[in-house]
């Protein structure tokens, strides 16, 4: 539970302890509660009996990698957002934690500025869907437990295309932009390929297609896409 006058309950896990250190107090000042593990075995520990509201990991940890450990969040089904610390050269690891489940990464070194810019930015995210379930066609996302259903079946989607298939539901009937959806989806434009984005859209429609949705993926090209739900 976060404490009243507290912008959040954080998971830092950096092993190095004058990052560490610098980390907590800079975060502290931002108004979290900081709770700091030195490596993945500790953070997994913390993670399955504290409520945390968002975490932040270093990819460079001894033992079980920042990378593992994010998906053994998402495997074990702990939903909260997860930010990676990533070196400048790492491009394989941003990828790969972004695969992993990861909402965002920033590039090291980095000012503190920065860092909290973007946890306000992916929890904005969650919070932004403050009902617990969305409907849209015949398709209703749980908005909470981060599950998608289609009648009596359960969909199996990655976070990134859990998140992607709630933007649209949540803008049904309207376009939402590429732009829009890498800021909303990847956190920035900057180190990520467009293209991505028609990716994860081509993931989805695989998915959805099959089932009677009632709804449409359309691309609006040179544009963005649109979750049509009337195709009369």
């Amino acid at each position: 539970m976060e404490s009243p006058g507290t912008t959040g309950r954080l998971l830092l896990v950096e092993d190095e302890d004058e990052m560490g250190g610098l980390l907590s107090r800079g975060l502290g000042a931002e108004g979290y509660l900081v709770d700091l593990a030195t490596d993945g075995v500790q953070a997994l520990m913390l993670a399955s009996r504290i409520e945390f509201s968002v975490a932040v990991l270093d990819v460079t940890l001894p033992g079980m990698s920042g990378l593992e450990l994010c998906r053994r969040l998402r495997r074990d089904q702990i939903a909260l957002p997860i930010l990676l610390l990533t070196a400048r050269d790492a491009v394989e690891d941003r990828v790969r934690g972004l695969d992993a489940g990861a909402d965002d990464y920033v590039v090291k070194p980095f000012a503190l500025t920065e860092l909290a810019a973007r946890l306000r930015a992916i929890r904005r995210r969650e919070e932004s869907a403050p009902t617990k379930l969305t409907r849209v066609g015949h398709i209703i996302i749980d908005n909470h437990e981060h599950i998608v259903t289609v009648g009596i079946t359960k969909l199996s989607l990655s976070p990134k295309e859990f998140a992607l298939l709630r933007l649209l539901a949540h803008n049904a009937d309207q376009t939402v932009t590429r732009e829009h959806i890498l800021r909303e989806i990847w956190g920035a434009t900057d180190h990520t390929d467009a293209n991505v984005v028609d990716q994860y859209m081509s993931y989805l429609r695989r998915k959805l297609e099959p089932l009677e949705t009632a709804v449409v993926l359309a691309t609006r090209r040179g544009v963005g896409f649109q979750l049509e739900t009337s195709t009369g």
